[in-house]
C-alpha cells in the first residue's frame, strides 16, 4: 500500500526532479518506509511505499526491470501474487523480489494490456514501456485504489491524491460545475472523470488508459458487473452457502498476503462483526481489533460500544476501545479534511481519521466491513425505493438526492446554475443494461459507482493519512459477482442483509444481528450545535468563502439560522455539506494558489 505519482512530457522535455519530489512529498503519509524517483527520456514516476508484503528492499519502487524495458510504481495489494508468480516462472520469467510488485511488471509483458483481468485485489498502477514509449494506468474493479491525473499540452500527471498534482503545479483549480452539482445533489459523490476542479480527473474503477506522447488518453473498460439472475434457479439454502463459501474465502485472501499482523476496525455492526466471526473460524489467533466512539448528542448515541464489547468478549480479541471528546474532534477536523483528496461529507470520514491515528501504532493492516451494505441490500432507502413508483430516476431521486435540483439552484450563484447534472447521470447508469430489476439497477449504480467516491474512497483516504492500510473483504470481486446474482428481494428480507444475517447466526451475538442499523456515528456534525455550530459559520462567513462567490448567501444564512432543520434524505448536515466543502477548497487548494495557476498551454 502505498502513494503514488508521475509525470510524462509531452514536449519533448525532461521531467524535473523537483517537480516529483513536490509530488512525492504530498504523499508521505501514505508511504512512510521509503521513497524513490525514478527519470527515464520523458517519463518521471516518484513513489512512498507503505511495506507490507516482502518488507526487503527488492520491493522499492519505482520497479525497474531493465531486460524488459518497463518501469512501474503500484499502490494496493495482489492477493492472487503468488499463484501468477508460479505461472510467469512456468513460462521462463525470473523474479528478484518476493512481493506483488513485480508480478505486475512481468504479468503487464506476459499479457500485455489485459493482465488486470488476472489480478485479484485493489490495486492503481502506472507501467512505462521504453521500447513503446506509452505509459499504462489502471485502476482495480470497484475503485478501492485512487488514481488522479491532470493534463496540459506540455505534460501529463497523475498521482494516489489531487494534493500531489496541486503542489506540482500548473493545474486549473476553477470549480468544475458538474462536480459541484453532484457534490451537493449525490451525497458528496462525484463519479469520474470529474471532480470538483476543472484540472483534475480520476480514472473510473475497473477501466485503464494509455497516454502516449502526444497525450492521446485511450480509456478501455476492462469489467462489467451484471446484475441478473442465473440460468439454473437456486433456493435461499443454496445462495447463503454460496455467499458464506466466497466471503470465508475473500477474508482468507486478504489475511494471508501480508508479512505483517492484521487487525479489524470493529465497529461494532454486523459486517465487522462478521468478519471478526469469520477470521475467528478461519483459526485466527490473538486477534486485534478496535472501536471508536463520540459523545451523545440530541438523544442520538456517539458509539457502538455496547455491541463490540459483546463481539470482543465471544472472541476474546485484544482489542483497543478509543473514545474521542468532542473537545478533541474539532481541533482535528481541519487536518482530517486536509488529508481527503476530495471534499467528503460522510460523518464517518472523521471517526475513521481518529480511529487510524490511533490504529496505525498497533498494526499495518486492517480489514473493515464497508460495501456489504450496498452489495447485500442494508440501506433503509433501499426498500423506500422498492415501494415507490415512478421512472427509475424518480424512484431513486426521491429517496437519495441531497437537494433537487430546485434547490441546489437555490443554494449557489447564479455563475454555477446550469443543467440537472446528476438527474441526467443517474439515469443514464439505471438504464444500462444486463440489470434483472429496478433493485438489481439501483444496487449495481451503489456498488460500482455511489460506494466508490463516498465510503470505499472515505476509508482509503482516511487510513492511509496514518500509513494503515485497510482491506475490504465485502468488495472482493468474485464475491460482487456472485452476490449480484442474488434476488433482490433475499437481500431485503429480515430488515436488509437477510442472508449476511443468515451467515451470522450462531456465529456472532445474537443482540449484534438482531439490533436496528447503525452508521459510524458523530453527532456533532449531524446535530451541528456550539463550538462546531461557530466553526462552521467561520468558515462560511470568510473573506475567501465570500471571495469564491460559489454559495448563494440568502441559503448559507438560512442553514447557519436554524441547523437543525435542514437534513438531506440520507440525514445528513445540510450545513455540514457546505461548510465540508469550502473548508476543503481553503485547506487544499487557497493553500497553494500560487503554485496552481493554469498552464498558459492548456
Amino acid at each position: 500500500m502505498c502513494g503514488i505519482c508521475g509525470e510524462l512530457r509531452l514536449d519533448g522535455a525532461a521531467p524535473e526532479a523537483a517537480i516529483l519530489t513536490r509530488m512525492n512529498e504530498q504523499l508521505v503519509r501514505r508511504g512512510p518506509d521509503d521513497e524513490g524517483v525514478h527519470i527515464t527520456g520523458p517519463l518521471g514516476l516518484g513513489h512512498r511505499r507503505l511495506a507490507v508484503i516482502d518488507l526487503s528492499a527488492r520491493s522499492h519502487q519505482p520497479m525497474v526491470d531493465e531486460e524488459l524495458g518497463l518501469s512501474l510504481v503500484f499502490n494496493g495489494a495482489i492477493y492472487n501474487y503468488r499463484a501468477l508468480r508460479a505461472e510467469l516462472i512456468d513460462a521462463g520469467y525470473s523474479f528478484f523480489s518476493e512481493g506483488d510488485t513485480e508480478v505486475i511488471l512481468k504479468a503487464f509483458h506476459h499479457w500485455g494490456e489485459r493482465c488486470v483481468e488476472r489480478l485479484q485485489g485493489m490495486f492503481a498502477f502506472a507501467i512505462w514501456s521504453e521500447r513503446h514509449q506509452r505509459l499504462f494506468l489502471a485502476r482495480d474493479r470497484l475503485g478501492i485504489k485512487p488514481l488522479y491525473y491532470s493534463q496540459t499540452s506540455t505534460w501529463f500527471r497523475f498521482a494516489s491524491n489531487s494534493q500531489a498534482l496541486l503542489a506540482a503545479g500548473g493545474v486549473d483549480t476553477a470549480i468544475d460545475p458538474v462536480g459541484l452539482h453532484h457534490q451537493l445533489t449525490l451525497h458528496g459523490v462525484i463519479p469520474a472523470p470529474h471532480t470538483i476542479l476543472k484540472g483534475v480527473r480520476k480514472l473510473a474503477p475497473g477501466h485503464t488508459m494509455i497516454v502516449d506522447q502526444n497525450g492521446c488518453g485511450e480509456q478501455q473498460q476492462y469489467w462489467h458487473l451484471s446484475a441478473t439472475r442465473p440460468a439454473e434457479p437456486k433456493h435461499e439454502l443454496e445462495w447463503t452457502q454460496l455467499i458464506h463459501d466466497a466471503l470465508r474465502k475473500a477474508v482468507e485472501r486478504r489475511l494471508s498476503v501480508a508479512d505483517v499482523p492484521v487487525g479489524v476496525l470493529l465497529s461494532g455492526g454486523l459486517d465487522s462483526s462478521l468478519l471478526v466471526g469469520l477470521l475467528a473460524e478461519a483459526g485466527v489467533k490473538d486477534l486485534r481489533t478496535f472501536s471508536i466512539g463520540f459523545e451523545d448528542i440530541a438523544d442520538e448515541a456517539g458509539s457502538e460500544f455496547q455491541y463490540s464489547d459483546a463481539v470482543v468478549a465471544r472472541f476474546n480479541t485484544r482489542h483497543k476501545k478509543i473514545h474521542i471528546p468532542n473537545s478533541e474532534v474539532l481541533p482535528h477536523l481541519p487536518d482530517a479534511v486536509r488529508n481527503m483528496a476530495e471534499p467528503m461529507v460522510g460523518q464517518d470520514a472523521v471517526a475513521f481519521y481518529l480511529l487510524a491515528e490511533r490504529v496505525s501504532k498497533e498494526v499495518k493492516v486492517v480489514q473493515s466491513g464497508q460495501g456489504a451494505d450496498e452489495v447485500f441490500g442494508g440501506y433503509f432507502w433501499y426498500p423506500q425505493m422498492a415501494a415507490d413508483s415512478g421512472t427509475d430516476l424518480e424512484r431513486f431521486r426521491r429517496h437519495y438526492f441531497d437537494r433537487p435540483h430546485s434547490e441546489f439552484c437555490e443554494s449557489v450563484t447564479p455563475a454555477y446554475i446550469g443543467e440537472d447534472f446528476t438527474s441526467a447521470l443517474v439515469e443514464k447508469c439505471l438504464a444500462k443494461g444486463d440489470a434483472d430489476t429496478f433493485l438489481d439497477r439501483v444496487l449495481r449504480f451503489d456498488v460500482t459507482t455511489l460506494i466508490v467516491d463516498d465510503p470505499v474512497k472515505r476509508v482509503d483516504n482516511m487510513t492511509m493519512a496514518w500509513g494503515l492500510e485497510a482491506r475490504v473483504p465485502f468488495l472482493d470481486h468474485e464475491l460482487v459477482e456472485l452476490a449480484m446474482q442474488v434476488p433482490p428481494e433475499l437481500k431485503l428480507k429480515s430488515g436488509g442483509k437477510h442472508i449476511l444475517k443468515t451467515i451470522a447466526r450462531g456465529l456472532v451475538p445474537d443482540a449484534v444481528i438482531d439490533r436496528p442499523k447503525g452508521y459510524f456515528p458523530m453527532p456533532a456534525l449531524k446535530y451541528v450545535r456550539g463550538d462546531f455550530l461557530r466553526f462552521m459559520a467561520d468558515i462560511l462567513n470568510s473573506e475567501a468563502c465570500r471571495q469564491r462567490g460559489v454559495f448563494n448567501r440568502r441559503y448559507i444564512d438560512k442553514l447557519l439560522a436554524a441547523p437543525d432543520r435542514y437534513f438531506t434524505k440520507l440525514r445528513g448536515s445540510k450545513l455540514w455539506h457546505m461548510a465540508l466543502l469550502e473548508l476543503w477548497l481553503q485547506l487544499n487548494v487557497d493553500s497553494v494558489a500560487g503554485t496552481s495557476a493554469p498552464d498558459t498551454n492548456t
